[in-house]
């Protein structure tokens, strides 16, 4: 594993172009504050360097939240947000520290539903950003990498982009949900019954069970 003096590049920051992007984002976007000693560690278990981007979001910040806390983008962890993206992926995508995974874990949204970097398991496009649906219950390609994922998050219209996966009263929900949590649905968002959000009942749960619960679901649907 490289050492974290080979991974902060203290020259050439991927850091100065995401704050250059947050700064002109169309969507809200909240900057999570991180600590040095929680940034450096999880610099250092995920060996990626500062100059690319998503060194630059764990090593700069606890995490962002994106549309009023919609989205998570995993970063080094803070007390709002405690899970740190290489702690949330060790057990889910693999085993020890330092590891190639077949997909990282990258960020989570408020209905269940998960994005990660292809490492090659998701398919031959590895780089880029896959999306696990909580309506389908599989991982569909964006045809994205992760530079362009945060531009994805920092400007798409998400009222577009999740269409009939927001409830009527969304924002206020959501505002008030902890970002270590989310929405568990039944019916089932992939059943007919679930098919209408506004008419299906909503239930907050640790992200951890809404994730673990997901996977196993989708992998017997298969």
């Amino acid at each position: 594993m490289r050492t974290l003096q080979e991974l902060v590049n203290t020259e050439d920051s991927g850091w100065t172009y995401i704050k250059q992007w947050i700064d002109v984002s169309k969507n809200k976007v909240e900057i999570l504050p991180c600590d040095l000693p929680n940034a450096k560690d999880a610099l250092y278990k995920t060996q990626v360097s500062t100059k690319s981007l998503m060194g630059a979001v764990i090593y700069h910040t606890g995490g962002l939240l994106i549309d009023h806390g919609w989205i998570r983008i995993l970063g080094s962890g803070c007390k709002l947000l405690k899970r740190s993206l290489p702690d949330w992926n060790k057990g889910k995508t693999f085993s020890e520290f330092g590891e190639i995974a077949g997909y990282l874990l990258i960020a989570d949204d408020a209905i269940g539903g998960f994005y990660a970097v292809n490492g090659g398991y998701l398919g031959n496009d590895a780089g880029n950003i896959y999306y696990y649906s909580p309506d389908s219950l599989e991982w569909e390609a964006m045809e994205i990498d992760y530079s362009q994922f945060l531009l994805f998050c920092f400007e798409t219209d998400m009222n577009e982009f999740y269409g009939n996966l927001r409830w009527k009263g969304w924002k206020d929900d959501v505002k008030e949900l902890k970002p270590d949590y989310s929405y568990s649905f039944y019916p089932f968002l992939w059943t007919k019954e679930g098919r209408d959000i506004n008419k299906v009942s909503r239930k907050v749960l640790p992200v951890e069970e809404v994730y673990n619960f997901n996977m196993e679901t989708g992998s017997t649907l298969k």
